[in-house]
């Protein structure tokens, strides 16, 4: 893999770099915010390790900004913060994973084989999904609804992925965390529902006939009725 660390503590993003290196990935280092998003804008790289606490700009607004721009890249996401909040706020910008410092080097490569897993599952599924007007192209990773282009985060994308491959089916609260996120229950128990609200807002909102359904005391499911 070719990977980019952007973590302003030399030592940490010194340890990263060797650890990573002798597992054989290819690893480019930026010590703050703006030279990090420079290079994940410009660069192409299939993981980004990205400290919340940065120089210049700091880690949520590097990940805020390159989702808005289409770069979607997983990010796992490093702090010294453990707070829930602070871990559903990077998520909601658009980070796929979450470390709290101090972690172990081999709970990151744990993380980092578990999201390795899930892109090739979805790579390898190529077919184009579809849900009355609304389109998915797993290869693009174009999304439109009645032919209107929807912009969504990299784990929003994500998540509509796994419902529209599994439509018509409930799908539970459990069964999305495993399958999208892989965190504890008790830190994504609220994450699940602050994005679908979110692909509510964007798939949903302007159009009369909802697609995602809340399956009281089950989980959610998407599909035409």
């Amino acid at each position: 893999m070719r990977i980019l660390v952007i973590e302003d503590d030399k030592k940490v993003a010194g340890f990263l770099k060797k650890g990573l290196k002798e597992e054989c990935h290819s690893v480019d280092v930026c010590f703050d915010g703006e030279e990090g998003c420079e290079y994940a804008e410009i660069e192409e790289y299939d993981l980004i390790i990205l400290d919340v606490m940065l120089p210049k700009k700091d880690g949520l607004q590097v990940c805020k900004e390159l989702r808005q721009k289409s770069v979607l890249t997983p990010i796992i996401m490093l702090t010294a913060r453990d707070a829930v909040e602070d871990k559903v706020i990077g998520l909601q910008e658009g980070a796929d994973d979450y470390i709290t410092k101090p972690f172990s080097f081999q709970e990151l490569l744990a993380r980092i084989q578990s999201l390795q897993r899930r892109s090739q599952d979805y790579i390898t599924k190529t077919n184009s999904l579809k849900v009355k007007d609304l389109e998915l192209d797993p290869v693009s990773h174009k999304v439109t609804r009645a032919g209107k282009r929807i912009t969504l985060t990299g784990k929003e994308y994500a998540l509509l992925e796994y419902l529209m491959r599994n439509k018509g089916r409930i799908i539970t609260q459990s069964m999305i965390i495993d399958q999208v996120w892989d965190m504890n229950q008790e830190t994504a128990s609220n994450v699940v529902s602050v994005f679908i609200n979110h692909l509510r807002e964007k798939i949903d909102k302007e159009f009369d006939i909802k697609l995602i359904h809340t399956v009281r005391g089950m989980g959610y499911r998407i599909d035409e009725t």
